[in-house]
């Protein structure tokens, strides 16, 4: 049996204003090619560089999410290598003083198959732990374009750019494992507000380390090296591409491994998505190739004071606040993954909870109750909220291709609909009170989003509240039965399951304001009668 072993590093851009060592902005996107430039980025004789104040908060505040032990004190270091996208022939980098070091990251991984699908495989772990070897900064190369003709150019906005680098433990069993750390690490980086973290952006870049070790199948003990030589694999540019090339090279060296040719030096290859294989690039650097010294223009970094400071003001993170939204919310595991995998939803969400923890302390039937009761009533808002904003609310927004932040914010979109977390919640109390059915409730979302219009007022207005005269509702049920009488006749032959079609017509009837319960109640009466 062969199990893989898995290391990441990745590379984060870090959402600052301007570049690791100089004034230039650090955004490349939407300016002509070798524009945001200067002679400290450009590496020209005589400047010096100036370390970002932003990045170093940045990259100590990743540490501190990290669970990593904060560098006292700090330094950066000359990486040398000479490839066109580097100006001044080496990388400004940190080597043997990161700013973080020594952390980890727990993360629960979705059930998926084996990692290697052979027989007796182990099943997939659901909750891992993955150590976090270090987290450094460092400036980024500029970007390398080719054409069709076979020439390169280089645009240097990029360069210099601040970059985190996050290297994992070998901790990580199969790319289901990878592609889990990689979300949670994204999203780790979007609430802490240090990037955007975009994959397909170049905000975020993943090399994968991989290889095999063999293990008894009975015993479960490791045969022979604990870590054999690895393949880095490169050029991947999305989550789903981490785990393709994975699974392709678990494939690839499990063939090696059978033929008795294992990896014998560590190589580094690149993803090919076209083909979906990797491809050899070279033998792999060691540190020695880089020839690392410290960079004699920039003092060391003392961080104890800043990492103290930085320690208090570290926000809630996604995991802490999954399972918050369960336990004082109540809601499902699931429901509260999908909410918390945004910010902007989980903001919106907690925001509606104050709202209806508010309306449910004035409900006269609940002053006194005991807890159990409390925790049902919250129980049945939570799959509500749940339900309408997962599925309903995210549909229509889906539909009309507009985002939650902009409905949610001052003003409302474009178009000029708006829904905040006051007027959601009381959509939804009016869904929880049965003031709006289910049917009219789309009705509603939909008007809310077409103007902004208080849901109170779109329910009266169009006539969308449940009919509360029993009366009223008994004549619409008769008339649906007169209006019938071929379905009539054959309910009472015993094809009893056309009371459903007798509840969607007085729901038709009432344009979806009748009550359901008490309709199918007066239907039975008057259809057994």
């Amino acid at each position: 049996m062969y199990e893989p072993i898995v290391g990441l590093e990745i590379h984060v851009q870090l959402k600052t204003k301007t570049k690791m060592f100089c004034g230039c902005p650090a955004h490349e996107t939407a300016v002509a090619p070798n524009t945001n430039v200067c002679p400290i980025c450009m590496g020209h004789p005589g400047t010096l560089p100036v370390p970002n104040e932003q990045a170093i908060r940045s990259g100590v505040l990743v540490g501190l999410a990290l669970n990593c032990e904060i560098a006292p004190v700090s330094k950066f270091d000359r990486k040398n290598y000479f490839y066109p996208d580097l100006p001044k022939s080496y990388q400004i980098s940190q080597y043997d003083l990161p700013i973080a070091s020594k952390g980890f990251l727990e993360i629960d991984v979705p059930l998926g198959r084996s990692s290697t699908g052979e027989p007796g495989a182990e099943e997939p772990r659901r909750r891992i732990r993955v150590g976090i070897t270090r987290a450094h900064l460092e400036e980024d190369a500029a970007k390398n374009i080719h054409d069709a003709s076979g020439k390169t150019y280089v645009d240097f906005n990029r360069a210099g750019t601040p970059l985190i680098e996050i290297v994992t433990e070998p901790d990580m069993r199969s790319p289901a494992e990878a592609k889990a750390f990689l979300t949670e690490l994204r999203l780790i980086m979007r609430y802490l507000g240090v990037s955007d973290a975009d994959m397909e952006k170049g905000h975020l870049r993943c090399d994968a380390n991989i290889s095999l070790r063999e293990r008894d199948p009975v015993s479960g003990e490791v045969v022979g090296a604990l870590f054999n030589p690895k393949t880095e694999l490169k050029n991947i540019n999305s989550f789903r591409h981490v785990e393709r090339a994975l699974e392709y090279e678990i494939q690839r060296q499990t063939r090696l491994w059978q033929e008795g040719n294992p990896p014998s030096v560590s190589t580094t290859r690149g993803w090919n998505d076209a083909k979906q294989i990797t491809e050899e690039q070279r033998t792999k650097e060691g540190a020695e190739d880089y020839r690392y010294f410290p960079e004699p223009d920039i003092s060391p970094l003392e961080l104890t004071d800043l990492a103290e400071e930085l320690r208090g003001r570290l926000p809630e993170l996604p995991a802490a606040r999954r399972r918050r939204f369960i336990e004082e919310y109540h809601l499902k595991p699931e429901d509260a993954r999908v909410i918390c995998e945004d910010l902007a939803s989980a903001n919106f969400i907690e925001n509606v909870f104050s709202e209806l923890q508010s309306w449910l302390n004035t409900l006269p039937e609940l002053d006194g109750a005991e807890e159990a009761v409390w925790a049902r009533e919250k129980a049945k808002l939570a799959k509500l909220v749940a339900g309408w904003f997962i599925n309903k609310l995210g549909g229509l927004l889906a539909e009309r291709g507009i985002d939650l932040r902009t409905i949610s914010a001052k003003g409302g979109s474009a178009s000029g609909g708006k829904i905040d977390a006051e007027n959601f919640a009381e959509f939804i109390m009016l869904i929880a009170t049965n003031k709006l059915s289910s049917s009219a409730g789309l009705t509603v979302l939909n008007a809310m989003l077409d103007d902004g219009s208080d849901p109170s007022h779109v329910m009266e207005d169009k006539k969308l509240g449940r009919m509360a005269d029993e009366g009223e509702l008994a004549e619409i049920v008769e008339r649906v039965i007169a209006h019938h009488p071929e379905e009539v006749a054959r309910y009472k032959a015993g094809k009893k399951e056309l009371l459903q079609f007798f509840v969607g017509m007085v729901m038709k009837e009432t344009e979806g304001s009748a009550d359901a319960a008490l309709t199918r109640n007066i239907l039975l009466v008057k259809l057994e009668a």
